[in-house]
C-alpha cells in the first residue's frame, strides 16, 4: 500500500472512532438522561434495553452484528471493516460514557436538540469517511441491492429510513413513553438535517460523471465489483483530445466502492452529483 492510500485509511478510520465516540457521548449523557433515544438499530437496542435491564453497550453491539455481515457481502471487506471499527467505537463509548457523570442543567427540549446536533456531527464524521454504525443503512443497501438487481433501476434511501425509524418510534410510543417518542422523533429531525447539510443528502442516488481514456477496465471493474452499467459518451478534451464520458447511477455507500475503483485506474477525471428525482 502507498503512503498516500495508508494515510487516507488512517484518517478514516481515525474520523470514524472520534465521530462514534461523539455519537456515544450524546446518547450516554445527553440524550438518556433527557428521556430521549438514538434512532436506527441503536435505538433498537435502547428500547430492549429499557424494557429488559440488560447492558446498553452489549445490546447495541449484538444487534449491530447481524447488519455487519450483511454488509460485508454487499458493501464488501473494506466498508465491513470500517463499520466493526466504528461499531466498536461507539459500543466502548457508550460503556465508558454511561459511567461518567455529566448533567447538563436545562429544559429537556434544548437539551434534546444539542444532543440531536451533536449526534448529527458524529455521524456525518462516519458516513463522510465511508463507516457506518448503524444497521439501518445497511438493511437499505441490501433491500435496494435486491430491487435493483431486478429492476435495473436505482431508487433512494429515504423511504426505507424513513419507514424503519417510523416503527422505531411507534415502537417507543407504545412500550416506553409517549414523551419519550416525540423527543426521540426531535432528535432524528435534528441530527438527520445536520447530515443532510454536510454529507449532502447522503440518502439520495449520486450520479458520478467519470472521462477516461481506457474506459474498457473501468467499465468491466465497474461491472464485476458494483454490478452496475455506465452511460457512455463520446466526448473531446481541449487538450487531452479524444476520450470518453462515463455516467453511472449509485448510492451513497456504493459510492464509497466507485470512488476506490476509480482510483485504480489511472487518468481519470470524477464529479458527483447528487441527484433528488429520475424521471422514468
Amino acid at each position: 500500500m502507498s503512503t498516500k492510500r495508508f494515510l487516507g485509511s488512517f484518517t478514516s478510520v481515525f474520523f470514524i472512532v472520534i465521530g462514534a465516540l461523539l455519537a456515544s457521548f450524546s446518547v450516554a449523557c445527553i440524550l438518556l438522561p433527557n428521556d430521549a433515544i438514538d434512532y436506527g438499530t441503536a435505538g433498537i437496542a435502547i428500547i430492549i434495553s429499557k424494557l429488559t435491564g440488560f447492558n446498553l453497550s452489549l445490546c447495541v453491539f449484538l444487534i449491530f452484528i447481524p447488519f455487519v455481515i450483511g454488509g460485508f457481502f454487499v458493501l464488501g471487506i473494506k466498508f465491513s471493516i470500517k463499520a466493526i471499527v466504528g461499531s466498536l467505537a461507539y459500543t466502548l463509548g457508550l460503556a465508558l460514557f454511561e459511567r461518567i457523570p455529566f448533567e447538563l442543567n436545562t429544559e429537556h427540549f434544548i437539551a434534546v436538540a444539542f444532543g440531536g446536533a451533536l449526534l448529527g456531527i458524529g455521524l456525518s464524521l462516519i458516513l463522510k469517511s465511508g463507516g457506518c454504525i448503524d444497521g439501518s443503512e445497511i438493511l437499505a443497501n441490501i433491500i435496494l441491492k435486491k430491487i435493483t438487481d431486478k429492476t435495473g433501476r436505482n431508487y433512494s434511501m429515504m423511504p426505507i429510513l424513513v419507514g424503519f425509524n417510523l416503527c422505531v418510534y411507534t415502537a417507543v410510543f407504545i412500550l416506553i413513553d409517549r414523551n419519550a417518542s416525540l423527543l426521540s422523533l426531535l432528535v432524528y429531525i435534528v441530527a438527520t438535517v445536520i447530515i443532510d447539510r454536510y454529507t449532502d443528502h447522503f440518502e439520495a442516488i449520486k450520479q458520478v460523471t467519470i472521462i477516461t481514456k481506457n474506459e474498457a477496465e473501468l467499465i468491466e471493474s465497474i461491472k464485476k465489483d458494483l454490478n452496475k452499467t455506465c452511460t457512455i459518451i463520446e466526448s473531446k478534451g481541449a487538450i487531452a483530445g479524444e476520450n470518453k464520458t462515463l455516467i453511472c447511477y449509485v448510492n451513497y455507500f456504493e459510492l464509497q466502492k466507485l470512488r476506490d475503483i476509480i482510483q485504480k485506474h489511472q487518468g481519470t477525471f470524477s464529479t458527483v452529483t447528487t441527484i433528488d428525482e429520475i424521471i422514468r
